[in-house]
């Protein structure tokens, strides 16, 4: 089975993209929101957390505080790193282990930080969505209801959008000048004949 990446940057509609590889009957892994789950249901990593940023992060029925932990990472560069470097080791456990339970002939894993996480080293092939930079910000703006500055710190945190699109083996355009689906269904067909020739 051929394990693909698809990721973008935020606003890219990389979610959206997969949502439609899904209704082609692909099964698609949501890295972003596996790891909330996991971060409430994985001893090991609960533990670790625990461990670093204080038993008090969560309840005694082990529920995660988002926003006390939202407190201590996301203005210190380091506690982020950190913790990242906690949760996507279990992230990337988790989707190998849930790629393994398919039957499809190729699986999507849909990631923000595909290569800032280093799970792209565990994929046969990485999809990137582009969009520009301008229709981004006022995607997120409009869908999160937040300041272009605010949408501009987020942008900042992850990998430049043109390297990010260089590193991948297909690039699908959102920039609503090119029809999605089309794009879409072209390289279904070729991740099909791919996976045939494996």
């Amino acid at each position: 089975m051929l394990k693909v990446g698809i990721t973008g940057g935020i606003g890219s509609g990389k979610s959206t993209v997969a949502r439609i590889f899904a209704i082609l009957g692909v099964p698609v892994y949501y890295a972003d929101d596996a790891a909330k789950t996991i971060m409430q249901t994985d001893e090991l990593l609960i533990r670790q957390v625990k461990e670093h940023f204080g038993g008090h992060i969560y309840d005694s029925n082990n529920v995660l505080d988002r926003a006390a932990l939202g407190k201590i990472v996301f203005n210190d560069k380091d506690k982020l790193e950190l913790l990242n470097s906690l949760v996507h080791p279990a992230t990337i456990r988790h989707s190998d282990e849930w790629a393994d339970r398919q039957t499809a002939p190729y699986v999507l894993k849909e990631a923000a930080l595909l290569f800032e996480s280093g799970s792209f080293q565990y994929l046969d092939k990485c999809i990137g969505v582009s969009a520009p930079q301008p229709l981004r910000i006022l995607r997120v703006m409009k869908r999160d209801n937040v300041s272009r500055n605010d949408v501009l710190a987020r942008m900042y945190k992850q990998i430049d959008d043109n390297i990010k699109m260089k590193l991948c083996d297909y690039v699908i355009r959102n920039d609503e000048q090119e029809m999605v689906i089309p794009q879409v269904l072209a390289l279904h067909n070729t991740l099909l004949q791919l996976a045939a020739d494996n």
